[in-house]
């Protein structure tokens, strides 16, 4: 939960942000992301339609109305969002290419629309050819060992 909640340490939604939760798995980060921010719409996806269903009654069971989810490709999605986030669901370079025109291109929010990528180890190789984007490393906001090799990526566009 802790690891998911560290993308609201690089930013804090505005009021009707939309965000794509790519390969949400169990839920995460879209689950706590929506917790935490109540007035932002998220969509949480996965191709493995038992996590989904998972996920869904997780979010009926919180009240969550800004969830919505889908058993579905991230690549099959048609609509345009604010951000898209992850947690180290493939190699960078292949993630963004299921991204492309997925992402509006009119930003409301204090930094640029994007990526939003939670990925650990050494992505200077998978990154090589993202000279646009941020990393943070998660060892700054967070002491426990976990987060020791875990870090941010932001991709703006």
């Amino acid at each position: 939960v802790l690891h998911s909640l560290a993308i609201a340490k690089f930013i804090s939604f505005k009021k009707d942000t939309k965000v794509l939760d790519v390969g949400t798995g169990g839920g995460f980060p879209g689950i706590p992301l929506a917790i935490l921010f109540p007035e932002t719409n998220f969509f949480l996806v996965d191709s493995i339609g038992k996590k989904i269903k998972v996920v869904n009654e997780v979010a009926i069971a919180l009240g969550l109305k800004n969830v919505r989810t889908a058993h579905t490709r991230a690549e099959e999605i048609k609509e345009q969002f604010d951000f898209i986030v992850s947690r180290a669901v493939t190699d960078f370079e292949e993630f963004t290419g299921w991204m492309r025109g997925k992402v509006i291109t009119n930003s409301f929010n204090e930094i640029k629309n994007g990526i939003i990528y939670l990925k650990g180890g050494d992505l200077s190789g998978e990154l090589k050819n993202f000279p646009a984007a941020k990393v943070i490393d998660l060892k700054n906001y967070f002491s426990e060992e976990f987060f020791e090799t875990k870090k941010l990526v932001y991709l703006p566009f």
